[in-house]
């Protein structure tokens, strides 16, 4: 198949007294030549809140077809499969669905510590993959997974739906052309106000549906939240932390849950650079947010938008927007800088666009099994370090 790459136009630049302006052109169809024949039969594999999301999300993708759907859990399954507008084959046993020769690939949204042997059984039924965020728990599913990977010619993605987002992929090629100068700290959080626990219906379904309060199959906030924003910082530095300190508990809901309701993480990268990592569950202030801070200025960024505070510029400026086509002009916006317009879709269905592209492509997805294993190195170094209380530093031999 012979198809054109896309073509982002991004128009951006620095006016002559150092204020950032971004303004863009967005066409997300441009020259794609796709066979009306090309589609690609999808198992969800966990059909909780984020597999049944997805589902919804992948009724609105031309070349996605949700075939078939399972969940240990027959009210879950339920839920999922009236999410899809496919009526899709429902099943309780995944391996039952990967024997299915129909299924082209596979979304994995399972708990954590189940997604290594889930992908790993998918690659050998010659599934494509599309696992959820994190990759793997502990370090030895993390590198048999990765093994596994390595014999397969599949396409495999992780989902860090970040590394998809076109604002936030914008935000990157600004930052390596020096918008913000000499980077000297990242400062990431992701508070919410809420115990973070789904209703039971039933007590003995505590764990299948809580599972994320519960150490022996979850990271907790760690693997669920801050690891998109450690996933951002690995890809704008290109590297992986030196080391890792970190402290948290659970110190506010004591409601038997062992994964923290607050974590609080610090890891060195090379050359210096700091990037600090919170998550609160009794304080939502600012929500989600990353501080991109350098010697020339910083870029805040929150999951849809993004400004840049120029260093030493505080005068506020209106400042002529130079695509010379709207003829727009940027407006300062109180305590956060001048906006970085660009327009993109929803980071969630752009990764699943990017992953069906991928498959019919044959090319490497943005976020991969390599990509998605150093986050998820990085993840277990930030659980190590909290819960035996040391500094835990980089494995060379494990990536």
């Amino acid at each position: 198949m012979k198809t054109s790459r896309r073509n982002f136009i991004r128009k951006a630049g620095i006016a002559s007294a150092g204020i950032l302006t971004a303004n863009t052109v967005f066409s997300d169809v441009l020259n794609q030549k796709y066979s009306p024949n090309d589609v690609i039969n999808m198992g969800v594999i966990g059909t909780g809140d984020r597999g049944s999301g997805l589902t919804s999300v992948m009724n609105s993708i031309k070349h996605l077809n949700v075939y078939a759907s399972c969940d240990v859990l027959p009210f879950r399954l339920e839920k999922g499969m009236s999410r899809a507008n496919t009526s899709p084959i429902g099943y309780s046993d995944y391996r039952a669905l990967l024997d299915n020769k129909n299924i082209d690939a596979v979304l994995i949204a399972t708990p954590f510590s189940t997604h290594s042997k889930i992908a790993m059984d998918a690659l050998d039924a010659g599934k494509h993959v599309y696992c959820e965020k994190t990759l793997a728990k502990g370090y030895d599913g993390i590198k048999t997974l990765v093994n596994k990977k390595a014999q397969s010619k599949q396409i495999f993605q992780t989902g860090h739906q970040y590394h998809s987002s076109r604002l936030y992929t914008h935000i990157y090629n600004l930052i390596q052309e020096g918008t913000v100068g000499k980077i000297a700290a990242f400062e990431c959080q992701w508070n919410r106000h809420g115990s973070w626990r789904r209703p039971v219906p039933n007590p003995k379904f505590e764990k299948e549906i809580n599972w994320r309060m519960y150490k022996e199959f979850s990271g907790g906030l760690t693997a669920e939240l801050c690891s998109h924003q450690i996933d951002f910082v690995n890809w704008v530095l290109g590297t992986t932390p030196l080391q890792v300190m970190g402290a948290g508990g659970v110190d506010y809901w004591k409601d038997g849950r062992e994964t923290f309701d607050n974590v609080h993480l610090l890891y060195t990268y090379p050359k210096g650079i700091k990037a600090t990592f919170t998550c609160l569950t009794s304080n939502a202030k600012d929500r989600y947010q990353i501080k991109v801070i350098g010697d020339k200025g910083t870029i805040i960024i929150d999951p849809r938008h993004a400004w840049f505070y120029p260093e030493g510029k505080q005068e506020k400026k209106i400042i002529e927007d130079v695509d010379g086509v709207r003829g727009a002009t940027v407006q300062w916006d109180e305590g956060k800088g001048y906006p970085i317009n660009k327009e993109h879709l929803d980071p969630s269905k752009q990764a699943l666009i990017d992953f069906q592209d991928s498959i019919l492509n044959n090319t490497t997805p943005k976020s991969d099994i390599i990509t998605g294993a150093k986050t998820a190195l990085c993840v277990q170094m930030g659980l190590d370090a909290m819960y035996n209380n040391k500094i835990v530093k980089w494995n060379t031999k494990l990536l």
